[in-house]
C-alpha cells in the first residue's frame, strides 16, 4: 500500500487517518501553518515523528491524497499540490462546497485548478464533523465518483480499508450530484427543527 496523506484539521480528517492507521497504513496528517494542537488526539498524533506535518510537507510524501480541510483551506492546498507536481498522485476529495444555486462542486473547482485525470470524489457524505454527524455508527456506506481508470479501482479498495461499502457515482461530473444530495440532507436535517441529523440510505429493489 502507497503512503497517504489526510489534509485538513477536521473530525472527518482524523476518523480516516485512525481508520488507516488500525490498518497498519502510513499516514500522514497535513495541516496548516497556523494550527494551534490543543485538542488530545492530536497531541499524541504530533508526538508522533513525521505524523502531523505542514500541508506542503504532507502532500510532497504521499502518493494517495484526502482533501478533508475546510473551504477557504482549498486554494492554498490546490496552489502547493500543483508546486509539488502531483500529476501522478491519486486526489480523493472529501469536502463539499457552500450550498447555493447555482452551486459547483468543489471537486470541479479543484479540477480546473490542478487539471490531471487522478482526481476522485468520495467520502463527502460523511461532512467534515463525521463522526459526530453520525453518533451511533449508522452509516455504512460512502459513494464515490471519477474517470474510470485504474485509479478508481484503488479508490475502491481504499473506501473498503475505511470500513465502508464503495458505492461507484459514476463519471467525475456526478461530483456536483453527490455534493447536491449531501446539501440535500443537511436542508433535511434542519426541517426537521431537531439535533439529531438525517443520512440518506441507498436500496436495491
Amino acid at each position: 500500500m502507497r503512503d497517504i496523506a489526510i489534509l485538513g484539521e477536521s473530525k472527518l480528517a482524523r476518523t480516516l487517518g485512525n481508520r488507516y492507521m488500525g490498518r497498519g497504513i502510513n499516514v500522514i496528517f497535513g495541516v496548516k501553518n497556523d494550527f494551534e494542537i490543543t485538542d488530545i488526539e492530536w497531541k499524541i498524533y504530533n508526538k508522533l515523528s513525521d505524523k502531523v506535518l505542514p500541508y506542503q510537507e504532507a502532500i510532497e510524501k504521499a502518493d494517495v491524497i484526502f482533501i478533508c480541510c475546510e473551504n477557504d483551506c482549498l486554494k492554498t492546498v490546490c496552489q502547493l499540490m500543483l508546486q509539488a507536481e502531483s500529476q501522478d498522485k491519486i486526489i480523493v476529495d472529501c469536502t463539499n462546497g457552500v450550498y447555493s444555486s447555482g452551486l459547483e462542486s468543489n471537486t470541479s473547482a479543484i479540477k480546473k485548478l490542478l487539471g490531471g485525470k487522478n482526481l476522485f470524489k468520495a467520502f463527502n457524505n460523511l461532512g467534515l464533523d463525521y463522526p459526530n454527524s453520525d453518533p451511533l455508527g449508522i452509516i455504512q456506506e460512502t459513494y464515490y465518483c471519477g474517470d474510470n481508470n485504474e485509479h478508481k479501482q484503488k479508490l475502491k479498495k481504499w473506501i473498503e480499508l475505511a470500513g465502508f461499502k464503495a458505492i461507484d457515482a459514476g463519471e467525475f461530473e456526478n461530483a456536483t450530484l453527490l455534493e447536491a444530495f449531501y446539501h440535500l440532507k443537511m436542508k433535511i436535517s434542519n426541517q426537521q427543527q431537531q439535533s439529531s441529523n438525517c443520512h440518506f440510505k441507498l436500496i436495491s429493489v
